[in-house]
């Protein structure tokens, strides 16, 4: 298993990846978070590059945490939950920071799920938590390899509660999903997580 510290993210950082279903989810997830939370949050969820998204807007009226898009070179900070805008694959990069990158044509999915949980791996190890929520499709496969790798953890939404099951059945087919949740159960599993990952006094 990796060391912690050998890595450039020192607190904790959440990943929720999504596609169809992913609003009700979304929501379900976010609104038990406390304002304050210890611990960066990321949203990808699959969207048309063509029209502009409202989900940050929405989601910000569902939780106490702020609720924005990304923007090339926002630095991740604790308490605060950013979106992948659309047309743009959001990545983590080495120096702790987001970078957005155009999608291009289809395939792979948009944004890609696999590019931010591969980026995150690397840079925040341990702490890194991947989320895979309902959704049409298998993206997030490869990037929870990489956060498995990478000594991190990886949470699946199940069959029961998902309103799609693809993302969350190809998850759980790696092998590597260290815990498989029904939806109301993923914003307490998220809590403990981010508890148990905090930075060393």
């Amino acid at each position: 298993m990796p060391t912690t510290d050998r890595y450039p993210l020192q607190f904790p950082v959440v990943a929720l990846v999504t596609s169809a279903g992913g609003l009700e989810a979304l929501t379900e997830v976010l609104a038990p978070l406390p304002a304050g939370l210890a611990a960066a949050v990321l949203v990808s969820q699959h969207s048309s590059p063509e029209h502009p998204s409202r989900l940050a807007a929405i989601l910000d009226q569902r939780t106490a945490l702020p609720v924005r898009d990304a923007r090339n070179n926002d630095p991740l900070v604790t308490g605060t939950v950013l979106i992948a805008p659309p047309a743009r694959h959001l990545l983590v990069t080495s120096q702790a920071r987001l970078g957005l990158i155009d999608t291009g044509a289809l395939p792979p999915a948009r944004p890609s799920a696999d590019l931010l949980l591969a980026t995150l791996a690397v840079t925040c190890g341990p702490r890194a938590l991947a989320v895979v929520l309902t959704g049409r499709g298998s993206d997030a496969q490869a990037g929870i390899r990489a956060v498995s790798h990478c000594g991190g953890t990886v949470y699946a939404q199940d069959a029961t509660t998902s309103a799609h099951y693809g993302m969350p059945g190809a998850a759980i087919d790696t092998t590597l999903v260290d815990q498989i949740l029904a939806l109301p159960d993923i914003a307490p599993a998220i809590l403990a997580h981010v508890e148990n990952h905090q930075p060393p006094p």
